[in-house]
C-alpha cells in the first residue's frame, strides 16, 4: 500500500469498496473487504477498506456489499458499426456470409453516419456488459474515435487496409495514408490507441504487408489482423501462393511482436512454435468461430507454448452479440471439449485472457488489465448477490461459469463512472434504440433478406 507524504488524510476523489477484489496482479489472489481508491483517471491505492479510510478523504464513497470488482474487459478483437447488421446474414460459413451478403451489404449502406450510429450502438451493449476497452477494426475509424471520445470508452483503433475499394479508400496505400494521418491526430489522447489492421492475408498482397511491418516498426504500432480463420484460407493460399498464410506472413517479415492474429483455427504444431518463438500474440473469438463453423482454436496447446492470448467476440454480425462474460465461458468449455481435458483451461486462465492478457497484447499492460496504484481506473463491479450466481465459493469460477453480463452495475472508465446501476450515464438509451430500429427498417427495405 502507498502511505501518504503527510500524517493527515489524503483528499481523494473516489473510495469504492466491495466483498471481494480480485485485482489480476498474480494468480489466485482474491481479496476480500478491500477497496480501490481513486483521483482523478488513475488508482491511487488499493487496500483493506479498515486502512484505506484511515489514510484517505474521499469525495464519494461507494459500498457494494456483494459485489466484485476487478479490471474492466478488454475485447481484443471486432466490428463495432457492425452491430446493426446483428442478424442480418446467420447461419451461413464465412465465405459465403462475407462474399455474398456482409461485402454487398457495406457497399451499399455503409457510410460516416452508419458507423457513427452502429459504434455508439456497440459502445453501449459493452459497457453495460463490463467491457471498458475494445479494439476495432472498420471502415471510417475516424467516427470511431470520435463516438469514443464522446462516450469516455477506451479503444484501439486497427485502421483497416484491403488491395480494393472500399467506401473507404481505393487501395493499399490509401488506406495506410489515411490510418496514419488519423494517428497522428490522437496521437496523444490517453483513451485512443492505434495499430495497422490489414484486413487478412487473402486481401492484402506482399507490398502492402512488407510496407505495413516497416511502418509499425517506425512508429511502434501492433498489426492487427485474421490470419487462418478457416480451411478455405488456408486451401486458397496454397493455391495462391504454395504456402499457409503464417509462412508467407513470416517470409514478410510479419511473424513478430507486433503481430496481433485474430482466430487462428487452423494450426499445426510448427506454426504454434513459430508463434511462440517470434512473441506473435492471439486473438481467440471462440463465438463467431462456432456461428460460422470455422474451427476450433488450440488455445490450451497455445498458452503452454507460453502464447499470449486474449479474448475477443468479433463483430456482432457474426456472433451475435459483445459479451465478454458469454466469450469466456464459450472459451472455456470449447477448451475442455475440443482436448477432451475438464482442466485443459482453468477459469483463471480465461479471466486472464479477458483482462490482463487483453492488456498485454495492445502493448498497453503498463497501463491496463490490473487494479494496481498507477494504473488508469478502469474498474467493473458485478453484483453476485443473485439466485443464479449463489452460493460463491470461487468469485473467478462465478464470473467464468455463471455470471451473465447483466449483473454488472457499475463501470468506470479512466476513472470516469460510465454505468451507475446498470444505467449509462453519459449515453441515452432510447435514442440509440430508435436509430438501430431506423437502420434496420432502411436495409430490410432494400430488399434484404
Amino acid at each position: 500500500m502507498i502511505s501518504p507524504t503527510n500524517p493527515q488524510q489524503t483528499r481523494v476523489d473516489l473510495l469504492i469498496t466491495a466483498t471481494w477484489l480480485i485485482p489480476m496482479d498474480s494468480k489466485d489472489r482474491i481479496l476480500t473487504n478491500h477497496g480501490i481508491v481513486i483521483s482523478g483517471s488513475r488508482i491511487v491505492d488499493v487496500g483493506p477498506v479498515s486502512e484505506l479510510s484511515t489514510l484517505y478523504s474521499a469525495a464519494n464513497i461507494i459500498d457494494l456489499e456483494g459485489h466484485v470488482l476487478l479490471p474492466g474487459l478488454i475485447n481484443a478483437h471486432g466490428h463495432a458499426a457492425m452491430s446493426l447488421l446483428r442478424g442480418y446474414a446467420d447461419d451461413l460459413p464465412l465465405q459465403s456470409w462475407l462474399q455474398d451478403r456482409i461485402w454487398p451489404a457495406e457497399d451499399r449502406w455503409v457510410s460516416e453516419q452508419f458507423v457513427s450510429d452502429g459504434t455508439e450502438l456497440a459502445i453501449a451493449e459493452m459497457l453495460l456488459g463490463g467491457t471498458t476497452c475494445f479494439s476495432d477494426m472498420y471502415f471510417f475509424p475516424e467516427q470511431v474515435a470520435s463516438a469514443a471520445n464522446d462516450t469516455g470508452m477506451r479503444v484501439c483503433l486497427n485502421t483497416p487496409i484491403l488491395d480494393f475499394s472500399t467506401v473507404w479508400a481505393s487501395e493499399a496505400n490509401e488506406y495506410i495514408e489515411k490510418g496514419t494521418r488519423l494517428h497522428d491526430a490522437y496521437r496523444d489522447h490517453e483513451r485512443i490507441s492505434f495499430a495497422f489492421g490489414p484486413h487478412a492475408p487473402y486481401t492484402v498482397s506482399d507490398a502492402p504487408l512488407q510496407k505495413i511491418a516497416m511502418y509499425a516498426e517506425e512508429m511502434d504500432l501492433g498489426i492487427h489482423m485474421h490470419v487462418h480463420e478457416n480451411a478455405k484460407e488456408i486451401e486458397e493460399s496454397m493455391h495462391s501462393h504454395g504456402m499457409r498464410p503464417l509462412t508467407r506472413l513470416k517470409q514478410l517479415d510479419l511473424v513478430g511482436p507486433r503481430l496481433q492474429c485474430v482466430h487462428m483455427t487452423q494450426l499445426t504444431d510448427d506454426e504454434i512454435d513459430l508463434v511462440a518463438g517470434h512473441n506473435a500474440s492471439v486473438v481467440h473469438c471462440p463465438s463467431s468461430n462456432m456461428k460460422l463453423g470455422s474451427g476450433m482454436c488450440r488455445v490450451a496447446d497455445m498458452l503452454k507454448a507460453g502464447i499470449c492470448i486474449a479474448l475477443g467476440t468479433d463483430g456482432a454480425a457474426s456472433n451475435n452479440n459483445l459479451d465478454m462474460f458469454t466469450e469466456m465461458r464459450m472459451a472455456a468449455m470449447l477448451a475442455k471439449t475440443s482436448s477432451g481435458d475438464a482442466s485443459a483451461l482453468l477459469a483463471w486462465d480465461v479471466l486472464c485472457m479477458a483482462t490482463c492478457n487483453g492488456a498485454r497484447l495492445l502493448g498497453q499492460e503498463n497501463e491496463l488489465g490490473t487494479l494496481e496504484a498507477g494504473k488508469f481506473a478502469d474498474i467493473i463491479a458485478v453484483n453476485l448477490n443473485t439466485p443464479s450466481t449463489q452460493p460463491v465459493y470461487d468469485p473467478v469460477s462465478a464470473l467464468v461459469y455463471s455470471v451473465s453480463s447483466s449483473q454488472v452495475t457499475h463501470v468506470w472508465v479512466h476513472g470516469q463512472h460510465l454505468v451507475r446501476e446498470r444505467q449509462l450515464i453519459r449515453m441515452n438509451q432510447s435514442s440509440l434504440l430508435k436509430k438501430a430500429v431506423s437502420w434496420q427498417q432502411r436495409i430490410s427495405g432494400n430488399g434484404a433478406k
